[in-house]
Protein backbone atom coordinates (compact mmCIF):
# COMPACT_ATOMS: atom_id res chain seq x y z
CA UNK A 1 0.00 0.00 0.00
CA UNK A 2 3.00 2.32 -0.28
CA UNK A 3 3.56 2.43 -4.04
CA UNK A 4 0.61 4.58 -5.05
CA UNK A 5 -1.40 7.66 -4.07
CA UNK A 6 -5.10 8.39 -3.95
CA UNK A 7 -6.45 10.77 -6.59
CA UNK A 8 -9.43 13.07 -6.95
CA UNK A 9 -9.97 14.99 -10.19
CA UNK A 10 -12.35 17.90 -9.85
CA UNK A 11 -13.71 20.69 -11.99
CA UNK A 12 -13.65 24.26 -10.71
CA UNK A 13 -15.88 26.96 -12.16
CA UNK A 14 -15.50 30.70 -11.36
CA UNK A 15 -19.21 31.10 -10.58
CA UNK A 16 -19.77 27.74 -8.85
CA UNK A 17 -16.51 26.75 -7.20
CA UNK A 18 -15.65 23.05 -7.02
CA UNK A 19 -18.25 20.83 -8.66
CA UNK A 20 -19.43 17.94 -6.43
CA UNK A 21 -16.83 18.85 -3.82
CA UNK A 22 -18.65 17.13 -0.95
CA UNK A 23 -18.80 13.82 -2.81
CA UNK A 24 -15.14 14.04 -3.83
CA UNK A 25 -14.02 14.72 -0.26
CA UNK A 26 -16.23 11.94 1.11
CA UNK A 27 -14.74 9.44 -1.35
CA UNK A 28 -11.19 10.57 -0.55
CA UNK A 29 -11.75 10.19 3.19
CA UNK A 30 -13.47 6.82 2.77
CA UNK A 31 -10.66 5.54 0.57
CA UNK A 32 -7.95 6.76 2.96
CA UNK A 33 -9.59 5.03 5.91
CA UNK A 34 -10.11 1.82 3.94
CA UNK A 35 -6.44 1.39 3.03
CA UNK A 36 -4.86 2.96 6.10
CA UNK A 37 -3.71 6.30 4.69
CA UNK A 38 -3.70 9.37 6.98
CA UNK A 39 -6.90 11.38 6.80
CA UNK A 40 -6.69 14.33 4.35
CA UNK A 41 -7.40 17.00 6.96
CA UNK A 42 -6.19 20.02 4.97
CA UNK A 43 -7.59 18.99 1.58
CA UNK A 44 -10.06 21.88 1.36
CA UNK A 45 -7.48 24.56 2.14
CA UNK A 46 -5.04 23.06 -0.37
CA UNK A 47 -7.74 23.08 -3.04
CA UNK A 48 -8.74 26.65 -2.30
CA UNK A 49 -5.14 27.82 -2.41
CA UNK A 50 -4.66 26.17 -5.80
CA UNK A 51 -7.51 28.09 -7.45
CA UNK A 52 -7.00 31.42 -5.70
CA UNK A 53 -7.22 34.22 -8.23
CA UNK A 54 -8.35 31.99 -11.11
CA UNK A 55 -10.95 33.41 -13.49
CA UNK A 56 -11.52 30.55 -15.94
CA UNK A 57 -12.62 26.89 -15.53
CA UNK A 58 -9.95 24.54 -14.23
CA UNK A 59 -9.24 20.83 -14.08
CA UNK A 60 -7.91 20.24 -10.57
CA UNK A 61 -6.00 17.11 -9.56
CA UNK A 62 -5.45 16.29 -5.89
CA UNK A 63 -3.25 13.41 -4.72
CA UNK A 64 -2.84 12.00 -1.22
CA UNK A 65 0.22 9.81 -0.62
CA UNK A 66 0.74 7.14 2.07
CA UNK A 67 2.39 9.67 4.38
CA UNK A 68 -0.58 12.03 4.20
CA UNK A 69 1.06 14.56 1.89
CA UNK A 70 -1.35 16.36 -0.41
CA UNK A 71 -0.44 17.83 -3.79
CA UNK A 72 -2.79 19.85 -5.96
CA UNK A 73 -2.18 20.77 -9.59
CA UNK A 74 -4.40 22.66 -12.01
CA UNK A 75 -4.83 22.92 -15.76
CA UNK A 76 -7.26 24.81 -17.99
CA UNK A 77 -10.56 22.97 -18.51
CA UNK A 78 -12.25 23.02 -21.90
CA UNK A 79 -15.80 21.59 -21.93
CA UNK A 80 -16.93 19.33 -24.74
CA UNK A 81 -19.26 20.80 -27.38
CA UNK A 82 -22.95 20.14 -26.50
CA UNK A 83 -23.47 17.76 -29.44
CA UNK A 84 -20.45 15.57 -28.62
CA UNK A 85 -20.84 11.81 -29.06
CA UNK A 86 -17.85 9.71 -28.09
CA UNK A 87 -16.80 6.62 -29.99
CA UNK A 88 -16.13 3.77 -27.57
CA UNK A 89 -14.66 0.30 -28.06
CA UNK A 90 -14.28 -2.80 -25.91
CA UNK A 91 -10.83 -3.67 -24.59
CA UNK A 92 -9.22 -7.10 -24.69
CA UNK A 93 -7.64 -6.19 -21.33
CA UNK A 94 -9.75 -7.60 -18.50
CA UNK A 95 -10.45 -6.40 -14.99
CA UNK A 96 -10.33 -8.79 -12.04
CA UNK A 97 -13.51 -8.40 -10.00
CA UNK A 98 -11.71 -9.66 -6.88
CA UNK A 99 -9.20 -6.76 -6.98
CA UNK A 100 -10.48 -4.47 -4.24
CA UNK A 101 -8.19 -1.62 -5.30
CA UNK A 102 -10.26 -1.20 -8.48
CA UNK A 103 -12.93 0.29 -6.20
CA UNK A 104 -10.59 3.11 -5.17
CA UNK A 105 -9.21 5.86 -7.39
CA UNK A 106 -5.42 5.61 -7.26
CA UNK A 107 -2.32 6.30 -9.32
CA UNK A 108 -2.06 2.56 -9.94
CA UNK A 109 -3.40 2.71 -13.50
CA UNK A 110 -1.48 0.09 -15.48
CA UNK A 111 -4.57 -1.91 -16.43
CA UNK A 112 -6.34 1.20 -17.73
CA UNK A 113 -3.28 2.33 -19.63
CA UNK A 114 -3.02 -1.11 -21.24
CA UNK A 115 -6.65 -0.91 -22.35
CA UNK A 116 -6.20 2.61 -23.70
CA UNK A 117 -3.13 1.52 -25.66
CA UNK A 118 -5.19 -1.01 -27.63
CA UNK A 119 -6.65 1.78 -29.77
CA UNK A 120 -5.48 5.12 -31.06
CA UNK A 121 -7.20 8.38 -30.15
CA UNK A 122 -8.59 8.44 -33.70
CA UNK A 123 -10.13 4.97 -33.25
CA UNK A 124 -11.80 5.59 -29.90
CA UNK A 125 -12.49 8.40 -27.45
CA UNK A 126 -12.93 5.95 -24.59
CA UNK A 127 -12.34 2.25 -23.97
CA UNK A 128 -14.71 0.06 -21.96
CA UNK A 129 -13.30 -2.76 -19.84
CA UNK A 130 -15.07 -5.97 -18.87
CA UNK A 131 -14.23 -8.50 -16.17
CA UNK A 132 -13.50 -12.22 -16.14
CA UNK A 133 -17.26 -12.94 -16.26
CA UNK A 134 -17.77 -10.84 -19.42
CA UNK A 135 -19.60 -8.19 -17.39
CA UNK A 136 -19.25 -4.53 -18.34
CA UNK A 137 -17.30 -2.63 -15.68
CA UNK A 138 -16.14 0.89 -16.61
CA UNK A 139 -14.19 3.00 -19.03
CA UNK A 140 -10.56 3.97 -18.58
CA UNK A 141 -11.63 7.39 -17.26
CA UNK A 142 -15.42 7.10 -17.01
CA UNK A 143 -18.31 5.22 -15.46
CA UNK A 144 -20.69 3.39 -17.79
CA UNK A 145 -24.43 4.06 -17.99
CA UNK A 146 -27.08 2.33 -20.08
CA UNK A 147 -30.44 3.89 -20.90
CA UNK A 148 -32.47 0.69 -21.22
CA UNK A 149 -35.90 2.29 -21.41
CA UNK A 150 -36.80 1.88 -17.73
CA UNK A 151 -36.54 5.59 -16.97
CA UNK A 152 -33.34 5.12 -14.95
CA UNK A 153 -29.81 4.68 -16.19
CA UNK A 154 -28.35 1.28 -15.36
CA UNK A 155 -24.75 1.27 -14.09
CA UNK A 156 -22.66 -1.78 -13.09
CA UNK A 157 -22.31 -2.74 -9.41
CA UNK A 158 -19.02 -2.12 -7.65
CA UNK A 159 -18.69 -5.87 -7.11
CA UNK A 160 -17.98 -6.30 -10.83
CA UNK A 161 -14.62 -4.61 -10.23
CA UNK A 162 -14.87 -0.88 -10.80
CA UNK A 163 -14.48 2.55 -9.28
CA UNK A 164 -17.22 4.17 -7.25
CA UNK A 165 -17.31 7.20 -9.55
CA UNK A 166 -18.46 10.51 -8.09
CA UNK A 167 -20.88 11.22 -10.95
CA UNK A 168 -22.17 7.65 -10.64
CA UNK A 169 -22.75 8.14 -6.91
CA UNK A 170 -24.58 11.41 -7.48
CA UNK A 171 -26.91 9.95 -10.11
CA UNK A 172 -27.71 6.95 -7.89
CA UNK A 173 -28.43 9.24 -4.92
CA UNK A 174 -30.65 11.41 -7.12
CA UNK A 175 -32.51 8.27 -8.24
CA UNK A 176 -31.54 8.92 -11.84
CA UNK A 177 -29.52 5.72 -12.02
CA UNK A 178 -29.80 2.24 -10.55
CA UNK A 179 -27.24 -0.49 -10.04
CA UNK A 180 -27.52 -3.50 -12.33
CA UNK A 181 -25.21 -5.83 -14.19
CA UNK A 182 -24.62 -5.06 -17.86
CA UNK A 183 -23.58 -7.66 -20.42
CA UNK A 184 -21.99 -6.97 -23.77
CA UNK A 185 -25.26 -7.93 -25.47
CA UNK A 186 -27.12 -5.39 -23.31
CA UNK A 187 -25.04 -2.65 -24.91
CA UNK A 188 -26.66 -3.49 -28.25
CA UNK A 189 -30.17 -2.88 -26.91
CA UNK A 190 -29.99 0.48 -25.19
CA UNK A 191 -28.52 3.95 -25.37
CA UNK A 192 -24.98 4.03 -24.06
CA UNK A 193 -23.49 6.92 -22.08
CA UNK A 194 -20.22 7.33 -20.27
CA UNK A 195 -19.28 10.02 -17.80
CA UNK A 196 -17.29 11.34 -14.89
CA UNK A 197 -17.43 14.23 -12.47
CA UNK A 198 -15.13 16.35 -14.63
CA UNK A 199 -17.17 16.21 -17.84
CA UNK A 200 -20.61 14.94 -16.83
CA UNK A 201 -22.58 12.51 -19.00
CA UNK A 202 -21.43 11.97 -22.57
CA UNK A 203 -23.54 10.09 -25.17
CA UNK A 204 -21.50 7.28 -26.70
CA UNK A 205 -21.50 5.12 -29.82
CA UNK A 206 -20.17 1.59 -29.43
CA UNK A 207 -18.01 0.27 -32.27
CA UNK A 208 -17.37 -3.49 -32.23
Amino acid sequence: MSDFSLIETLRWEPDQGFIRLRLHLARLLRSARRIGFPEPRDAVSKLEDAVAGAGTPLRVRLTLDPKGRIEVTTAPFQPLPPDTVWTVRIAETRLDSSDKLLRIKTTRRAVYESARAEFTQQQADEIILINEHDEVCEGTITSVFLDDGTGLFRTPPISCGLLAGVLRTELICQRKARVGRISLSDLEHGRLLVGNSLRGLIPARLVR
